[in-house]
């Protein structure tokens, strides 16, 4: 799988407007909707939230990476955002989050949401990768780390 393949350069948002974990959540799903990738965002953000619910997403390291399944999503798609300032998260190293990948998925497509959970982790395990899109100063610059590290363009 490849990046590329699910986050539309137009579903990066740098910065988020949100200052909370849920504000930040519903604004990427809200970015998603309004870009048609998503048929219910209000049912998407309660899937999103149900899954963040029993676990923080806040993963460490200033990374969270939400994520949910529901029919209202069209494809396994990505959204980033990246706050103004760190938001506070509930990460596991009790640190705030400095980006935030949103993914959603089709409810039926269980192995290809796995498959882009891990991929999303493995790129971000990365400290010089991670530090770099921490200090992107725009969305066109968040986009084009994540095209660099995955070696091409998008598909058409």
């Amino acid at each position: 799988m490849n990046i590329l393949d699910i986050l539309p350069p137009d579903a990066i948002k740098v910065p988020l407007e949100a200052t909370h974990k849920q504000a930040a959540i519903d604004e990427l799903i809200e970015l998603l909707s309004a870009r048609g990738y998503v048929t219910d965002g209000p049912a998407l953000k309660r899937a999103v939230w149900e899954r963040e619910q029993q676990r923080s997403t806040g993963i460490g390291e200033g990374l969270a990476i939400p994520h949910g399944k529901s029919t209202s999503a069209r494809a396994c798609t990505m959204a980033i955002g990246k706050p103004k300032e760190p938001i506070e998260f509930g990460s596991i190293d009790r640190k705030p989050v400095r980006l935030i990948i949103l993914l959603v998925s089709p409810a039926d497509r269980i192995a290809e949401h796995i498959q882009a959970l891990g991929k999303v982790s493995r790129l971000m395990t990365s400290p010089q990768f991670r530090s770099s899109c921490y200090d992107a100063k725009d969305a066109a610059e968040l986009f084009e780390l994540f095209r660099k590290a995955e070696g091409g363009v998008p598909r058409p």
